[in-house]
């Protein structure tokens, strides 16, 4: 069994601290095509971080299955929101995906939790480096985030590089499988790049 995650949390401080899952692209929110998309790839949706009362009436309104839990060790970014999401998962390995991409597919989260089958973490790497919230990763990953938690020790993308695990590292041609690597992996952080977004759909009719 998988799961998956959706991390909610941070203070979106380049958005001006607006909520980036409730941001509309092509006439829905982020979050909601997130739900629309992730639905079918596992019955145990995490909401991780953020006002998730909110977001969670908006899920159960949906009649998507939903969890929220909060960060077990908060004030530690990412890394944080996935060791909450691994720790609470019934899945023992987790797709993550941040609240800010809507152009992620079930198709692509399908590839990587195939891919995990053989790695202790899946993670996207294109011309813009890693993609650590676009990834995979399984509970062999706990141990070591939580030695980086303790020694704050905090970037995310550094796992994988930890001597202890298993990476998988999925290239852009991999991933091109799957549609166009930038907008698969687009993700809004901030009101220049989500302009950017919005003013390309209504050029090139994007319809979800």
């Amino acid at each position: 069994m998988h799961s998956v995650a959706i991390l909610l949390g941070g203070q979106a401080m380049r958005f001006g601290g607006r909520d980036k899952s409730a941001l509309v692209v092509d006439g829905r929110t982020i979050l909601d095509r997130q739900r629309a998309e992730l639905s079918s790839l596992s019955g145990d949706i995490l909401l991780v971080g953020g006002d998730m009362a909110v977001v969670a009436r908006a899920f159960q309104a949906s009649g998507s299955p939903v969890r929220t839990i909060a960060d077990l060790i908060p004030g530690c970014g990412p890394l944080g929101g996935v060791h909450a999401a691994l720790t609470e998962a019934r899945g023992d390995a987790v797709f993550v995906v941040a609240c800010d991409m809507p152009y992620v597919t079930a198709a692509l989260g399908a590839f990587l939790l195939g891919l995990a089958r053989d790695a202790d973490l899946v993670v996207p790497r294109t011309e813009r480096g890693y993609h650590p919230l676009c990834a995979v990763y399984t509970r062999a990953c706990l141990a070591p985030i939580a030695r980086r938690l303790e020694a704050r020790r905090l970037a995310l993308k550094d796992l994988v590089a930890d001597a202890d695990l298993r990476a998988r590292v999925v290239t852009a041609e991999e991933i091109g499988r799957f549609g166009e690597c930038d907008r698969l992996l687009a993700n809004v952080n901030t009101p220049a790049e989500y302009a950017g977004l919005v003013g390309t759909d209504a050029l090139h009719g994007h319809r979800r």
